[in-house]
Order: structure tokens, then sequence, then C-alpha cells
């Protein structure tokens, strides 16, 4: 059985991970798997991505009833480093990413939801990094990310303590973008990957990569790259799109 499944809605690639009956923690083949999924969506030319979980969970984490790995320090540092190939392949995606999270998205599993650009939970998801009561370290750039999200002292409470936070709790302070009723974390997903593959391609992709960037330079840098891609979504004919949102009184 495929550990992460993959299908399509016309534009929108579907991504699962998909061993519910663990639920859905990660393995060496699920990362694997999961970074195949997403490279796949970009070489098929997929639109937008929604990743979501089969069964109770979006994913708990690491699973700590596999054996633990016997491997040398080069080896522990190419695992952990797969895994983050799965924060740099969602962000070098062209179009959104959008994490359908419900029931636990905990260590790795908030890492994978927290690298997408935006985040839809269930109001009951328990969302959390536990790494440094098990004596581990946070690893897919949430050291980054996460003070970015919620705010330095937000995610040093986060990151020291390990406490979880409610999906309506993640979404109060900017964790995630939105929070809905138990159940509706796919349909409101899949209805918003739906709306973004209307918006015209190429600024969706730039206005993508406009913010990632942004987190890696300084605002000098950040405004050249403005600069460089307002020039071109001005050559693109994009630009005939409806102007509504700007006329409106």
């Amino acid at each position: 059985m495929e550990v992460v499944e993959y299908s399509r809605d016309g534009a929108v690639a579907l991504v699962h991970l998909n061993r519910p009956e663990r639920l859905n923690a990660v393995t060496v083949e699920l990362t694997e798997q999961l970074g195949a999924a997403l490279a796949r969506a970009a070489a098929e030319g997929a639109r937008v991505v929604v990743l979501a979980g089969r069964g109770r969970a979006f994913c708990a984490g690491h699973d700590l009833k596999e054996p633990e790995p016997v491997e040398t320090p080069v080896e522990t540092r190419l695992r952990l480093e797969a895994i983050q190939e799965v924060t740099r392949l969602t962000r070098r995606f062209p179009g959104p990413v959008v994490a359908a999270v419900h029931g636990y998205a905990l260590g790795a599993g908030c890492e994978f939801a927290l690298a997408c650009d935006v985040v839809v939970a269930t109001e009951d998801a328990q969302l959390g990094f536990p790494e440094v009561g098990v004596g581990l370290s946070v690893t897919g750039g949430i050291s980054r990310l996460l003070p970015m999200l919620v705010g330095w002292a937000k995610a040093k409470e986060l990151l020291l303590l390990g406490e979880r936070v409610t999906g309506a709790e993640a979404a109060r302070i900017g964790m995630v973008a939105r929070a809905v009723p138990p159940g509706e974390h796919e349909t409101a997903a899949l209805d918003l990957a739906r709306r973004l593959v209307e918006r015209p391609a190429l600024a969706l992709s730039l206005a993508k990569q406009v913010l990632d960037h942004g987190l890696d330079a300084t605002l000098e840098e950040a405004m050249v790259r403005e600069v460089d891609h307002a020039i071109l979504t001005s050559l693109s004919g994009e630009g005939e799109a409806p102007k509504e949102a700007f006329t409106r009184g």
C-alpha cells in the first residue's frame, strides 16, 4: 500500500498521507513518497496542491514505535535533510500548497503543515512541537517559519514547552490561516484551492515567491524583487484580468 496517495481534481493535485493505522506518523518511506508527490505535481503542471491525511489525523509526527535507526552521523544527516526537502519542495512548488489539517499535527507533521502556503485546520485539531520534551530537535525550517507566523515570544513558548494548541487557537495567533468545524477541513481546503486556480497563474506564483523570498531577504532585496515581479506581471498579459477588486468604491 502506498503511504502517500496522489490524485488530481482538474488543476489541483491531491496528496494524502496514508498510514491511518499509525495516525500518518512519519517514516523514511512516507517522507520519500511525500517528496515524490510534490515533485510529481510540479512536473505535471498542477496549479495548486492540497495536502491532507487519511484517517483520524493529519500527521502525528515521527513514529516512535518504529525501531530506533542504527546509523552513522552522516546517515542521520541525510535522513533529516530528506525531511527538510519536503519544506524545500513545498516552497519551490510554483503555485500555492494548501494544508488540510485535522486530528494531530505534531512534530514533523506540524512542520509539513506550516511549510504550506495556506493552512486550514479544524477547530479541534491539535498542533504542536513535542521534540524538546523527548530529547529531539525541530528540523523542517520551523526555527525560521514559526517566529514569522506567531512572533518570537510565542514561538519560544511553543517550542520550549511543547504545549499543543487547538486549530481554533492556532488561527487566533496566526499559526494557521483559518479554522473550520470538525470534518470540513478537506472541503474547505479544496474550495480554497479551486478559487486559487482561477487566479492569474503568473501573478499567483510570483505573489507566493515574493513572500517566501522575503523571509530570507533584507528590505532592499525584497523591494528589488518586487519591482522585478511587477515588470514580469506587466509583460505577461495577465493584466487584462478583471479589476473589480481595485475599483469597488
